[in-house]
């Protein structure tokens, strides 16, 4: 895709938006765009023009339930005509040959190797191979080195890494394992660019490795239609404490979801989600997003230096 840096920002959604994208393009890679659970073709098409203003490449990421709901994601994702558009967190493959006909790439994450078979056979052409190490969404089976290894072994097609990654030595690694590239979320999350808050950013700062766990109280509380074998990986914090094994009893307790979206209003992150993956310890400084490409590219290629970023 002629980048200078392989890396993909992660399409996180509330996060990853047009002034991120643009600015992990700018710096080499490929920005995404996430359409999130709370996503409206209104905040895509704002977040494309940011984007777009850039003069560089992006891409955007949706959500399969979120486009079942509003055909309008997909329709005004392909009217965009980015360079390359992933949906995820379904199993209808009707949107690949929509977006193969627009001449826009296709990728589509995955979390073991049958499924990798199965979104190539549906005729998409980069696979994300997600691990369990992630942050936000996804289907915590595999980790991400053991299914990346696998992937490899099965398919010819390029194939980026998630799950965990956050450091010049995560690149290298991936990469020299026969990796394409990195999707990166986390790494990106605290970045100035992102749309996360000054009070999220300094929580991200502040958790170590052991800080995050998979749940879908959030979802529950939220009431988003998340299939079930999606949970997110968040901060730990004192909701998902007090919920996680309970959500049949959150779902109809009232007080508790207008507790959360009140926190969610007011910042209060003791309460409320921060997405985040296993590599969150390794933040320990809020960089540009321009400058978190240079330093995982940097130092991969003294790593690697038969293979430079």
């Amino acid at each position: 895709m002629g980048l200078r840096a392989p890396i993909v920002n992660a399409p996180m959604g509330g996060v990853a938006g047009g002034e991120l994208a643009a600015a992990v393009s700018a710096a080499g890679g490929l920005g995404m765009i996430g359409v999130g659970s709370a996503g409206s073709v209104g905040l895509l098409e704002r977040d494309i023009g940011l984007a777009r203003g850039s003069g560089a490449r992006f891409g955007i990421g949706l959500i399969d339930w979120a486009i079942q709901q509003d055909p309008g994601l997909l329709q005004a994702a392909i009217a965009a005509r980015p360079a390359l558009i992933s949906v995820g967190f379904g199993s209808d493959w009707s949107w690949v040959e929509q977006a193969r006909e627009a001449d826009i790439v296709t990728a589509a994450q995955v979390y073991d190797v049958d499924e990798a078979r199965r979104v190539v056979d549906a005729g998409v052409e980069v696979v994300v191979a997600r691990g369990a190490e992630g942050g936000g969404h996804g289907k915590p089976r595999i980790a991400t080195l053991p299914l990346l290894e696998e992937v490899l072994e099965a398919l010819v097609v390029p194939v980026l890494a998630a799950g965990g990654i956050s450091s010049p030595r995560g690149l290298a690694a991936v990469l020299a394992a026969g990796a394409s590239g990195v999707w990166l979320g986390t790494a990106f999350a605290a970045c100035p660019e992102s749309q996360a808050t000054d009070a999220a950013r300094r929580m991200l700062l502040g958790a170590s490795d052991r800080d995050t766990v998979t749940t879908t109280v959030f979802d529950v509380a939220l009431g988003y239609p998340w299939p079930p074998e999606y949970p997110e990986r968040v901060l730990c914090n004192g909701f998902t404490r007090c919920w996680s094994g309970r959500e049949e009893e959150l779902a109809s307790n009232s007080e508790a979801c207008a507790a959360l979206a009140a926190a969610i209003a007011d910042e209060d992150f003791t309460t409320a989600p921060v997405n985040a993956g296993q590599g969150v310890g390794l933040l320990t400084e809020i960089r540009h997003a321009s400058e978190v490409v240079e330093h995982l590219c940097a130092g991969a290629a003294e790593l690697l230096p038969s293979r430079r970023p």
